[in-house]
């Protein structure tokens, strides 16, 4: 069962509301593309280094990604929520009022170069002028996080309320929490013993698609996402970093990650062939940048949940058996630059060719 309201289940209202948000979940994805994916490979090209492709196996469920932090990789974590997060939640969230995005607090804080002009306005993403103030506070530790405006009754008006946001919810207490509703324990993370305690650790950083060993911003985006299925409604988690060369996004419909991947002319012809599209075309409306017989693109790969990662029909208790995968790859897209209106996502298989 999903903990949040389909479409068909909501008021007017909050199908309205709906619509909006995730009509300005789409800028933000093409924004935080931009940012993680294609400022950062200008920051490579800038410098002269190489940009570190990441491999076809990296992108492979329960893939393991080499432990290298790349200084020119822009790094952020970012979460939207569909509605205002409750102050009850603040133990684990941590959102005050010395962190919230007004101008004293933000002079205050010594990392921004925001000058005494800031006009409150920016934080709201209905402004012309948020997605300037997005970039300059991006790169702030911990996360940035906007929500509907709970000031602004009866308008769903969504700002970047709070900046530098921790996440504290312990990991054991969330794969405790997943585990449970997939009905792999009954009410305690160690019921089973260590061994099997280890494993739906193992098994909750599977279920979003991260390797077991990271930390940082990854881990706390996905203790984030599970812990935000307690608000009632959707959210979505936004985090890069330096080591996956990836933006990778957490919604109610599971993961994705967005990279550059490299395509040589071949590739580029059979692509636009397939998708009965010139190939100029192709170079103009997905290529990033062109070499002398390659081209750099972006590339999604999204992720389904199989039947070990989803509730049991009989609602019976089961046991974990770590080698069964919770994870398949669900799509594989060649993605339009940001701002492209006209031309879609482009299916290809890449990740096990």
């Amino acid at each position: 069962m999903a903990f949040w309201s389909v479409r068909e289940e909501l008021s007017q209202e909050n199908r309205l509301r709906r619509s909006y948000y995730e009509l300005l979940r789409d800028e933000l994805d093409q924004q935080l593309i931009q940012y993680s994916l294609i400022d950062s490979y200008n920051n490579f090209i800038n410098k002269n280094i190489p940009y570190p492709f990441v491999e076809k196996r990296e992108l492979k469920p329960r893939a393991r990604i080499p432990a290298v932090e790349h200084e020119c990789q822009n790094c952020f974590l970012v979460i939207f929520v569909e509605d205002s997060i409750p102050a009850m939640h603040k133990k684990y969230i941590r959102f005050f009022r010395t962190n919230r995005t007004n101008k004293n607090n933000l002079l205050r804080y010594e990392p921004l170069p925001l000058s005494d002009k800031f006009d409150r306005s920016q934080k709201y993403l209905e402004s012309v002028h948020f997605y300037d103030l997005l970039q300059l506070m991006i790169s702030v530790d911990y996360a940035l996080l906007i929500q509907r405006d709970p000031a602004v009754n009866k308008k769903n008006r969504y700002s970047l309320t709070h900046f530098h946001v921790k996440i504290d919810w312990p990991i054991a207490d969330a794969a405790e929490d997943l585990a449970m509703s997939l009905r792999y324990i009954s009410k305690d993370l160690y019921e089973k013993g260590d061994k099997y305690a280890i494993d739906v650790q193992k098994k909750f950083f599977e279920y979003y698609c991260l390797p077991f060993e990271v930390g940082g911003r990854r881990t706390a985006a996905i203790v984030a996402s599970q812990y935000l299925k307690r608000i009632g409604c959707i959210s979505t988690v936004y985090a890069a970093s330096s080591e996956s060369r990836a933006l990778i996004r957490i919604s109610e419909r599971g993961a994705s990650k967005s990279v550059l991947i490299k395509l040589d002319e071949s590739e580029i012809e059979q692509i636009a062939l397939a998708n009965n599209m010139k190939t100029r075309t192709f170079n103009k409306n997905y290529i990033l940048r062109r070499e002398e017989n390659s081209g750099t693109c972006i590339f999604q790969a999204t992720y389904a949940f199989t039947n070990h990662a989803r509730p049991p029909d009989d609602g019976k208790l089961r046991e974990i058996k770590p080698d069964l995968n919770w994870l398949s790859v669900g799509g594989q897209h060649i993605m339009p630059k940001p701002g492209i209106w006209r031309y879609p996502p482009l299916p290809m298989n890449i990740i096990y060719t």
